[in-house]
């Protein structure tokens, strides 16, 4: 019989191909340090966005995947980089004009714009944590700063002193020429100014482990300690040496850091270690097709998603298809929700392969709910766009006829899904709605629509609506039944794409449909009605 590893590995899950890559580097002996140790980066010159939450899901999940295959113990580290110079203002913060006075300074020096912590690198360190927490990482934060000042960096940074030449010829041939006359992996914090500085390195002492530099300003050599946070590394050196210093096993990254991983993989075999194992995600693109930025706060926020949508919808959104570039806009979030409802119903009827294969399992950690809803969230918002629903009540009162049995209070998930789509609507779907009058053609139809739905039995399924609709749309040849169907949306619900006829005829009501159409062929503008 087959391990729960072995069906594991059978399946069409990514986060198991990418655990595999880590069952394999340690197939011989299980790590000295005792375990498998996960990293992922984050820059806190800006605001945590939801790439930012995707990174530190995705390694999740592929950490939950390892413990699958493994014994091996594992650790994961959301590091901040917040020993950073700040290079520019973001576009979405207050006190803009503060920030801009200490340009150039750690992250963790400059004034905090919002007021709340000692500095801008300590308020985002704690968004950061803050929306970790809220979905349940299991993580260990650390920051670049204490790492650096507490000297638990030193001796990997003693070592690049060590191996500067061979460090820097890696680097070099990627820069300009201009670029390369003064590059220096070592970035001095200027004593004098607090700023970290990107200055031509003139000498260098290994016994003393120290760099100097002509102070740009004053002419003045000054001299500092490569360790204790006097110096800050070049990004890809350190990217190099905080795999060296945490003997990280594994860090996914954008697809837009390919060579970045490259380059930083060839200082850390310089330095002795050997490069973790990762994975090359595609990006996230905003509404025009741009890629999402922490500094210019394009796309969605974390509370955005979640006032329209549940946590569940946003992590099955980042679990699907890494390797695809996706748009993160609102427009994405209905069809995540319903996609995501649709993987729950299917896991209690698969077998151990495809559970593994399903991203809820995932997503869960291996124990997804069993808590169904029997109207989609897209249904709920064509409702709502029909009631004009701004209280959840309204819709309710239809879901209860609907679905037998099901109440606020007996059905959580779909009362908080009611929830979400009176926001939805509210913020989205009504000031977007277009009604028009039906045409010739289409009055003939929705007519006839009419009489058959008057010559219904009760408690008629919708499938059997369903046909009724598509027999309508055959009997007045359309040329194509899609014009017919979107002739019904379009005057019946104003918007040009809609649901199964058929099941939102039965949830609405049969009466109330029929109401519906002929004030439509009554010549009233449904639109009139909309607050």
């Amino acid at each position: 019989m087959a391990t729960d590893a072995e069906i594991a590995l059978s399946s069409n899950s990514w986060a198991f191909a990418e655990a595999k890559k880590l069952v394999d580097r340690y197939a011989k002996e299980a790590p000295e340090k005792g375990y498998v140790l996960f990293e992922t980066g984050y820059g806190p010159s800006g605001l945590p966005h939801l790439g930012t939450f995707g990174e530190v899901a995705r390694t999740s999940w592929v950490r939950h995947a390892f413990s699958i295959l493994s014994d091996i113990p594992t650790r994961l580290i959301a590091f901040s980089d917040d020993m950073d110079g700040l290079r520019k203002v973001p576009d979405n913060v207050p006190n803009r004009e503060l920030l801009a006075a200490n340009l150039e300074k750690p992250l963790t020096q400059v004034p905090d714009p919002f007021g709340t912590h000692n500095s801008f690198g300590e308020h985002n360190n704690a968004r950061l944590i803050a929306f970790l927490d809220q979905f349940g990482f299991d993580y260990e934060f650390r920051s670049s700063t204490e790492c650096y000042k507490s000297g638990e960096f030193d001796e990997t940074l003693k070592l690049v002193l060590e191996k500067y030449d061979e460090v820097i010829n890696v680097i070099l041939p990627t820069l300009g020429p201009e670029r390369r006359a003064t590059y220096s992996p070592f970035l001095p914090v200027c004593p004098r100014t607090g700023k970290v500085l990107q200055v031509p390195i003139v000498e260098r002492d290994l016994d003393a482990a120290t760099v100097s530099y002509d102070d740009p300003e004053t002419g003045e050599r000054v001299t500092v300690p490569v360790t204790g946070g006097h110096c800050k590394l070049q990004w890809k050196v350190d990217w190099a040496m905080r795999w060296h210093a945490l003997e990280v096993d594994y860090e996914m990254a954008g697809k837009d850091l390919i060579d970045s991983v490259t380059l930083s993989s060839k200082i850390v075999r310089i330095l002795g270690k050997r490069p973790p194992e990762g994975f090359n995600y595609e990006l996230f693109l905003d509404q025009e097709g741009k890629k999402i930025s922490k500094s210019k706060g394009n796309g969605i926020t974390i509370e955005e998603w979640l006032t329209y949508a549940s946590p569940e919808s946003l992590a099955l959104y980042m679990y699907q298809n890494p390797k695809k570039a996706k748009r993160l806009h609102f427009d994405v979030i209905p069809k995540a929700v319903d996609e995501y409802f649709t993987f729950v119903e299917k896991y209690a009827e698969q077998d151990a392969k495809q559970q593994y294969g399903n991203p809820v399992w995932h997503i869960h950690n291996g124990n997804p709910p069993t808590e169904t809803v029997p109207i989609s969230f897209g249904m709920l918002l064509n409702l709502a766009a029909v009631v004009n629903a701004h209280e959840a009540s309204v819709l309710w009162g239809f879901i209860t006829r609907y679905a037998d049995g099901a109440t606020p209070e007996s059905n959580p998930v779909l009362n908080n899904l009611v929830g979400y789509a009176i926001a939805y609507y509210r913020d989205f779907v009504a000031p977007a709605k277009k009604y028009r009058l039906p045409d010739e053609q289409e009055t003939a139809a929705l007519k006839q629509l009419v009489d058959m739905l008057r010559e219904l039995e009760p408690g008629v399924e919708a499938g059997d609506i369903q046909n009724i609709v598509f027999q309508v749309g055959k009997d007045h040849e359309f040329e194509n039944l899609r014009d017919w169907f979107k002739a019904l949306y379009e005057t019946l619900l104003g918007q040009s794409q809609g649901p199964r006829m058929g099941s939102f005829i039965s949830l609405y009501g049969v009466p109330e449909t029929i109401a519906l159409i002929e004030r439509v062929l009554a010549g009233e503008d449904l639109g009139a009605n909309q607050d």
